[in-house]
């Protein structure tokens, strides 16, 4: 599965902001969201703020006096590499877990930089502003939610066809599948916590397909590899907090599956354990960058402005198979 490319989109208006202020998520990915308060006297920031496909989520409440409205959005890891652009022109303090940052233009220890967007939120008629994240295919709120369960639907190894918030007989196949092997009722599917039961499922092993689990202290970026007979395609990267389980997107029957992992630190750079980077590979030499990549030319990967990186082979023969990541 590719990701698609994907745009923050916000709706416009000359509103002023003095009222409650909520981000609503029409992209088919559960994200998390930071906001940033610029005024004469500070920049603040606080997040993460999850939200849903189809939902909204207050973020500040009550009156909002700001010089600036700014935002940093992220989806979550079991997508792999975020497809939501991050090239905002501010700078500002976030931290990995939840936080509220009172000055956030000079970070401290356990902060680290990330780019937001001013935006212009839309005043609603109760008074109250909103801003939308939007991907390219302009989801409303119903394709946008059934665009997000057919996602991850693909992510845990249900083929639920294409990713376009259209429903059909593939989809509502792969569905029934996935809610009968985790025994739950089909009501569930209209439950509020509904992306939060796929994506746990999605971060817990399975006994079909490939799994990564993360048993390190620190966050792993893990790349995939598959060998379908006529070319091999790799493709990176996939976030893997600690404690967690993910699923690569692995399709179809390949004749061989390569894996590559590295634990990183905030910055993302390497972990090195007595100068040697604490990685998880093999012999196979394959092409990887450090931004988000998928490529099916191995040949001569410097060339290319790639780097070749030593996967390993994948013994996928019992049909599943969990890789677990752990300190040596």
């Amino acid at each position: 599965m590719t990701l698609p490319a994907a745009v923050i989109s916000f709706f416009a208006s000359a509103a002023p902001a003095f009222a409650d202020l909520k981000i609503c998520n029409r992209m088919s990915y559960v994200v998390e969201a930071a906001i940033g308060i610029d005024d004469k006297a500070a920049t603040a920031t606080r997040g993460w703020f999850r939200i849903d496909p189809a939902t909204c989520r207050v973020v500040v409440q009550g009156t909002l006096a700001a010089d600036r409205i700014l935002l940093n959005a992220r989806a979550l890891g079991v997508y792999g590499a975020s497809p939501i652009p991050q090239n905002g022109s501010d700078m500002l303090c976030v931290a990995q877990e939840n936080f509220v940052i009172a000055a956030a233009r000079q970070c401290r220890s356990g902060q680290t930089q990330a780019p937001f967007t001013q935006i212009t939120p839309t005043q609603t008629d109760d008074g109250n502003l909103v801003a939308y994240l939007a991907e390219d295919s302009e989801y409303d709120d119903e394709q946008a939610r059934l665009a997000g369960i057919q996602r991850l639907l693909a992510i845990a190894g249900y083929d639920a066809g294409a990713i376009d918030g259209v429903d059909g007989p593939k989809t509502q196949g792969a569905l029934s599948a996935f809610l009968k092997s985790r025994g739950l009722a089909p009501d569930i599917v209209q439950s509020p916590n509904f992306f939060k039961t796929m994506v746990d499922a999605v971060q817990t092993p399975s006994a079909s397909g490939l799994t990564w689990c993360n048993d390190t202290p620190h966050k792993v970026m893990a790349a995939v590899a598959t060998d379908d007979g006529k070319s091999v395609t790799s493709r990176g990267w996939y976030r893997i907090d600690p404690g967690k389980c993910l699923h690569p997107d692995v399709t179809g029957t390949p004749r061989q599956v390569y894996s590559f992992a590295e634990a990183v630190d905030a910055d993302n750079r390497a972990i090195k354990l007595k100068d040697k980077p604490l990685n998880w590979g093999g012999e196979k030499q394959l092409c990887t960058r450090e931004t988000k990549f998928e490529t099916n030319e191995q040949n001569d990967c410097p060339a290319r402005g790639f780097a070749a990186t030593g996967f390993g082979a994948v013994d996928m023969s019992s049909g599943g198979k969990t890789l677990r990541f752990a300190m040596p």
